[in-house]
């Protein structure tokens, strides 16, 4: 009788550290193959070495503004204590906010945050522009997100929920995506 051998698979962001080299090789390599839109490296290398906390400080400034109904209406507060890490990967960008006393603040993450968004600035784009919802985004991978299981649900529901019409600055901000996103993908595919 022949003994047979299983194998057992598991995603690679399941195996490796999230940030270590061989996990960015094989994203970048998916990224490859997936023809998605990724930002020059080149061009993205002035942003990477500014500071994370200087992106998250202009980050949290504009946010602040953006959601300004909703902190006031305590919308947000599922924020309070916890870090979100949004890393645009092919743009070397990571940002790092929590919620204190009502309002979005930058924060520093000395270990794991409690949770993690990652996506190519096309991801990100097409989130903004509202050409892709966010269960798509997250299905297909274009988003990923790591760690608290029930703060992701909750930023993903928020961000399902959020009247975008009611918004400041709402139809600047789309209009730009929408004009963006095919010069974006026309430039950079």
């Amino acid at each position: 009788m022949q003994q047979g051998l299983t194998l057992v698979t598991m995603p690679v962001h399941k195996v490796l550290p999230p940030y270590s080299k061989i996990t960015r090789f094989i994203q970048t390599m998916t990224d490859f193959c997936d023809k998605t839109p990724l930002f020059p490296r080149l061009l993205s290398m002035p942003l990477a070495i500014i500071p994370d906390r200087v992106h998250s400080k202009a980050v949290v400034t504009v946010l602040n503004r953006v959601f300004a109904d909703a902190l006031r209406d305590s919308e947000m507060d599922f924020l309070q204590g916890h870090t979100v890490r949004i890393h645009v990967r092919d743009m070397q960008l990571t940002f790092c906010i929590t919620l204190q006393q009502g309002g979005l603040v930058a924060s520093q993450v000395k270990n794991m945050p409690d949770l993690s968004i990652t996506g190519t600035l096309h991801a990100f784009l097409l989130l903004a522009a509202r050409c892709e919802d966010t269960d798509t985004l997250f299905f297909q991978r274009r988003l990923q997100m790591e760690g608290d299981t029930e703060l992701g649900l909750e930023v993903k529901n928020f961000l399902d929920g959020l009247d975008v019409d009611s918004l400041w600055l709402h139809r600047q901000v789309s209009s730009m995506a929408q004009k963006a996103l095919p010069l974006y993908e026309r430039i950079f595919s």
